[in-house]
């Protein structure tokens, strides 16, 4: 068996590990989109390092673009086999596919102006929705913790990681010649006690385990420091500076997290009488979704349900779907609280709400979770006084605040104690992926500190035969 690290190597995006059996089988873990590389990224995501005809099954670990992202490419050029997820991953993945076809359908449009305008040839999106929708034929959705063979001597089982709806890892089981191997890919993991979603679950033990290690270096704030953070920001910038809250979100996870929270605070008198503007048409369908997957939620959420109609929704909270109530949010004067996606700031509607707020200094942006380098958010983050939106120059006179509590990702504790269902003398060997090089060496060492030994940190487009 061999395994070949297409993606998300020394990198968070762009997740694509491909197995090949001594069968010749070929399965695909994840098939994410590059983001967040400015040029780079169309060439890097049509570039894929495998034929596509030639994929058999994909596995999904759940349903973030980062890695699901290339699917509709991959069946625009020939795949046509089997993509099996969690029900929940795949309800995601009905509406997030789409939505990023519609929005490279957007992009290409003022790609081409330019294009067009230097006299170079016109560009195609690498998909559109129609292609999005068309993928989901391949979708074949199971629950947790069932084992099922999905081609001879391969069986796979889905366990619950708690990073968003639907989030698991992957466990294979092959039988090679007569010997068993078994090979865990964790996707992104969670943290424990959050809000909303069950903690990550373990898994039985494997010989090869490849996991991500995104915060491999850093150590979160407490969750319960998130809520009195927030209620902090909100109080200074609509209450003291009579300002906009610009809170840019991952439209799946984090900012169902961040609404349920505002909920806990409006329920304990600790939120103004501002308004709450959810302003991700993406986000309004996923939170429908989560509304219809209470078997992902921990017990008090289901006996929170019981007792109250909606978790997710309050007075004073608008979701808003529309281009045209969108833009009414520009002359909104009054202040209020605008949650809107990308979380990385690079795409999507925050990026015109930054544009028409940034270089006001009653303004907050509210930084909840990681941003990869290169990324508006990042140059946001550390502080950049000047930042180029829509290829326009902004002075940042708003406010930047964060909190970190409010990671999808685990840190390095928390996804060592995932590992820890592992007996690490029993694990042949370990891969690092999902990560920037620095903080998977420092995870790497701590990582030798819990027992692992045979720990590999792998090449972009490196083989391993296992």
């Amino acid at each position: 068996m061999k395994i070949q690290f297409l993606g998300a190597v020394g990198e968070v995006t762009g997740s694509k590990f491909l197995i090949t059996t001594n069968h010749g089988k070929k399965i695909l873990l994840d098939c994410g989109m590059y983001q967040g590389k400015g040029l780079e990224t169309d060439s890097m995501n049509r570039d894929l390092g495998f034929d596509p005809e030639e994929i058999d099954i994909i596995l999904l670990s759940h349903a973030h673009i980062d890695h699901s992202g290339l699917i509709p490419y991959i069946c625009k050029l020939g795949f046509k086999g089997k993509i099996y997820c969690t029900h929940a991953t795949r309800d995601l993945c009905s509406i997030m596919l789409p939505d990023a076809g519609k929005i490279q359908e957007s992009d290409i449009i003022d790609f081409n102006k330019k294009q067009a305008s230097k006299g170079l040839p016109e560009a195609e999106p690498l998909y559109t929705a129609r292609d999005a929708f068309a993928c989901l034929r391949y979708f074949i959705s199971m629950p947790t913790e069932l084992k099922i063979t999905i081609e001879n001597d391969v069986q796979v089982a889905f366990h619950d990681t708690g990073h968003i709806l639907g989030g698991s890892a992957i466990v294979l089981y092959f039988n090679e010649d007569g010997k068993e191997k078994s090979l865990c890919y964790t996707g992104d993991i969670g943290r424990y006690n959050k809000h909303l979603l069950k903690n990550p679950s373990p898994f039985p033990q494997v010989d090869y385990l490849i996991t991500e290690s995104t915060y491999g270096d850093r150590k979160h704030e407490p969750i319960p420091k998130a809520e009195e953070k927030l209620a902090q920001v909100v109080q200074e910038t609509c209450v003291k500076n009579l300002g906009k809250l610009l809170i840019p979100s991952f439209a799946i996870g984090r900012c169902q997290e961040i609404i349920y929270i505002l909920n806990l605070l409006k329920k304990a008198n600790r939120l103004p009488d501002v308004p709450i503007f959810i302003d991700s048409p993406l986000a309004v369908s996923a939170t429908d979704i989560y509304r219809l997957h209470t078997e992902c939620f921990k017990d008090d959420i289901l006996d929170l349900i019981r007792t109250q109609k909606d978790p997710f929704g309050f007075d004073n909270l608008f979701y808003v779907r529309t281009k045209e109530d969108s833009k009414r949010l520009n002359t909104h004067n009054r202040p209020c609280i605008i949650i809107s996606a990308s979380g990385m700031m690079e795409a999507g509607r925050i990026k015109h709400h930054l544009a028409n707020n940034i270089e006001n200094r009653r303004t907050t942006v509210l930084v909840v979770g990681y941003c990869s380098p290169n990324t508006l958010g990042h140059k946001i983050a550390r502080g950049d006084k000047v930042v180029s939106i829509y290829g326009n120059k902004y002075q940042v006179n708003a406010q930047i605040r964060e909190i970190d509590a409010l990671s999808g990702h685990g840190d390095y504790e928390e996804m060592a104690r995932y590992l820890s269902c592992q007996n690490p003398a029993a694990v042949k060997k370990l891969f690092l992926v999902h990560g920037e090089r620095p903080a998977q060496e420092v995870y790497r060492n701590y990582l030798h500190t819990r027992g692992f030994q045979n720990i590999l940190i792998p090449d972009f487009r490196s083989e391993v035969i296992l």
